[in-house]
């Protein structure tokens, strides 16, 4: 019998893991504001961002890709869009984009109310009112198949690819063996594992994706003049035991389990439910990385760590993963799930069924630790210069 979690089921039959209302600015202008008026309620979430009120239009399109995708969540179940009034994003084209979803869309500029102090007390106005909308909707019975489950990894060390990165690909195995969708991403760490990956890619034509979005990345890096091979692992990484850019890949890719690779989806684009395992092409960057998949519909991000991470998301709760037991000694006020009993003879699958417990308990309500803390970073990845787009490809 398939798991489920209770969750809000949205007009567009999507089913969302909280019930948030998204307070999203067009550019960092407004970002300020949406700060300030988002001090009303838990239930009100910012999305600040670095990105100016005029972009190129290749990272134009990608960062309201983003704040779309933000705002189409699931878990968001009203949103305001709050522009200066200046930025070549429009708010009413990004509020009209949103609202394609059945939810309640408010826009507002700065200009217009009249300033800083006018338009906070504005916004005020208009989140409370959104809020009583959002305060009718009940959870009600979802299948697990429904979700959509993101892994991220940061402040790696070799606990992560032995103990919680394993841990996170058993859990996602379940979730896809259930009928959901599972991705990771952070393509600068496929690099020297990206054969693995491409052996399990369901066909040539996602395969050849695959690997030329591996090559793009490691290009851009050497465009800004960054060699990632010599590069990698980190200062960091090495302190924690991590000797070559392949030990670390090798690690980072298991966070996506044993099942065939059935898609790749450019960064915050849409992931699809009932999906298997979906890539994602992001940057290594943890805060964007978890910002696109979250962008792209995922409800549960799990973040595994050895040296040990605070990151979490205004708009999905992060589940911590920890491989290395003193982390989980010393930071367990910020970890959800030890993975290190691994160490002590548990096996990567007993670990793994306590995450999918884990991430079933987290979608039915429990507060991640993140969540607890009000951790909840937000940040867009820029499209370099001769960055090149393409559509994502997969079935």
């Amino acid at each position: 019998m398939t798991p489920t979690f209770n969750g809000y089921r949205r007009a567009n039959g999507r089913v969302g893991v909280r019930n948030y209302v998204a307070v999203i600015p067009t550019s960092v202008a407004a970002s300020s504001i949406v700060r300030g008026a988002s001090e009303i309620g838990a239930w009100a979430k910012p999305t600040p961002h670095q990105m100016g009120t005029s972009q190129p239009p290749a990272a134009r399109e990608q960062t309201e890709r983003v704040l779309v995708g933000t705002g189409q969540n699931p878990n968001v179940g009203a949103a305001l869009v709050v522009e200066l009034g200046t930025e070549e994003s429009d708010a009413g084209e990004l509020a009209d984009q949103i609202a394609e979803t059945g939810k309640a869309v408010e826009t507002l500029s700065i200009r217009d109310a009249g300033g800083t102090r006018l338009a906070v007390k504005r916004a005020k106005e208009i989140l409370k009112d959104l809020n009583e909308e959002v305060s009718l909707a009940r959870r009600e019975e979802a299948d697990a198949s429904e979700l959509i489950f993101a892994a991220e990894c940061g402040g790696s060390d070799a606990t992560s690819g032995i103990a919680s990165n394993p841990t996170v690909g058993n859990a996602s195995d379940r979730l896809v063996e259930d009928g959901g969708t599972a991705s990771f991403s952070e393509t600068p760490e496929f690099i020297g594992a990206e054969h693995i990956l491409a052996e399990r890619c369901v066909d040539d034509e996602l395969r050849e994706h695959l690997l030329e979005r591996v090559a793009q990345r490691e290009e851009m890096a050497d465009m800004m003049g960054v060699d990632l091979r010599g590069a990698q692992p980190t200062p960091g990484n090495q302190e924690g035991g991590l000797t070559t850019i392949e030990e670390k890949s090798l690690g980072a890719i298991a966070k996506g389990g044993t099942t065939p690779v059935e898609g790749m989806v450019e960064y915050a684009e849409r992931l699809p439910t009932g999906g298997g395992l979906v890539l994602m092409d992001t940057p290594g960057y943890d805060v964007e990385s978890v910002v696109g998949k979250v962008a792209g519909g995922a409800q549960v991000v799990a973040f595994t760590t050895g040296r040990g991470s605070t990151t979490g998301n205004p708009i999905a709760p992060v589940i911590k993963v920890a491989g290395n037991p003193k982390t989980w000694e010393k930071m367990s006020n910020n970890m959800d799930v030890n993975a290190s009993t691994v160490f002590d003879g548990d096996s990567v699958e007993e670990v793994g069924g306590r995450l999918y417990d884990t991430l079933l308990s987290v979608a039915d309500g429990q507060h991640t630790e993140a969540e607890k803390r009000g951790l909840e970073e937000f940040a867009v990845n820029e499209v370099q210069p001769k960055q090149i787009a393409g559509s994502g490809v997969g079935r």
